[in-house]
């Protein structure tokens, strides 16, 4: 991760807010924008897919962006700077961010960024593109931000589906779920999304079928969003808690934990490495007996997930826990599946994508 530098000793002071994506960008800027690319929407569009990809293509190379590899393997060769201590690792960048959301949600009604279009967005500031540019990769990355929270939504409720102990009957007629039988079993299932934002993951699961769902966030601000972006759309009936997940003070277990960058953030802290093993340790009280833990990375590859829950579950052997309440010599969590299929980057005759998904179940 390439990002600033902050000193551990400094890390509870007040600290300078760099402009996020959305400050360098004119309330005209978003209109032309609106107006001129293929964003899916109510209002249709005027350039189709194939330019944005020019477009981009041309800022990124422009840029000396390097190209993406495929995300769910090892990378060949580590980047240095991608776990370096960043501004996003800062409670006080995030409570200035959801502040500037609220204030945009409440004069234009916007909803905000998913946590891949910040993260990414960060990496290009540091580029210093022209604000051309810069607008043009916003919108391509706001796109693609998008497209993989469709892909986890729809991946995740397939998951759910398929286990062996959640296994629902097949319509032996067609080979398919019936809706019904769906919509019942996704919604005996209780979901935590920890580090919510704005709550908009939690909208998406809500409309495929579930609705035990429960959003915890750090910041204040970012649950006084979620909760007005939940009642505007009609999703009142989720529950949004201020919690901060290295020290929750929830006393359930959930039978799906959602991740959606919070541990990239927590890494992203200058004493990252410690609060990782810190999330690790109090994840594993929220996700329930035979629950499933997905997390999604746009920092780590699949294989760095998997080799951070096998350190875990290593720490854990011979211990005992007593918050746990186990002494069992085995694993706490094991691996069930991850993402394959995820919407691509394109650009430099390169295609790839820089984020990766991978499901772990409680034992």
């Amino acid at each position: 991760m390439a990002g600033l530098r902050w000193p551990p000793d400094d890390s509870d002071l007040p600290q300078p807010r760099a402009q996020a994506p959305a400050d360098l960008i004119s309330d005209d800027d978003r209109s032309v924008a609106a107006d001129s690319w293929s964003i899916k929407s109510e209002y249709g569009s005027t350039l189709d897919d194939d330019q944005r990809h020019v477009d981009a293509a041309e800022v990124l190379s422009s840029g000396n962006f390097q190209a993406a590899s495929d995300y769910s393997s090892d990378k060949d060769e580590p980047d240095v700077n991608e776990d370096e201590p960043s501004m996003l690792g800062l409670q006080s960048y995030w409570d200035a961010s959801y502040a500037d959301d609220l204030a945009n949600f409440h004069e234009h009604g916007h909803a905000g960024e998913v946590w891949w279009v910040t993260h990414t967005m960060e990496r290009v500031l540091l580029r210093k593109l022209p604000s051309k540019a810069f607008l043009v990769l916003f919108v391509y990355f706001s796109k693609f931000g998008a497209e993989v929270m469709d892909t986890v939504v729809a991946w995740t409720k397939s998951l759910c589906l398929k286990l062996p102990q959640y296994r629902i009957a097949v319509d032996n007629n067609d080979g398919k779920y019936a809706s019904d039988d769906i919509s019942n079993h996704l919604s005996g299932w209780s979901v935590l999304d920890i580090g919510t934002g704005n709550g908009l993951l939690l909208q998406e699961l809500a409309k495929i079928g579930f609705s035990d769902l429960t959003g915890t966030d750090y910041s204040e601000g970012a649950i006084e969003l979620s909760r007005n972006l939940a009642a505007r759309n009609g999703f009142s009936h989720i529950n949004f808690l201020v919690d901060d997940v290295l020290e929750t003070k929830l006393d359930k277990k959930y039978q799906l934990v959602m991740d959606k960058g919070t541990l990239d953030a927590i890494g992203l802290h200058p004493d990252g490495p410690v609060k990782r093993l810190m999330y690790w340790d109090s994840v594993a009280k929220l996700v329930a007996p035979s629950g499933i833990l997905v997390i999604t990375s746009c920092n780590k590859t699949k294989d760095e997930l998997l080799q951070e829950m096998e350190s875990f579950n290593e720490k854990r052997l011979g211990s005992h826990d007593q918050v746990l309440g186990e002494a069992s010599r085995g694993s706490l969590f094991k691996y069930i599946d991850h993402i394959r299929t995820y919407p691509s980057i394109m650009f430099a005759g390169v295609e790839g994508t820089r984020v990766s998904t991978v499901a772990f179940l409680r034992k």
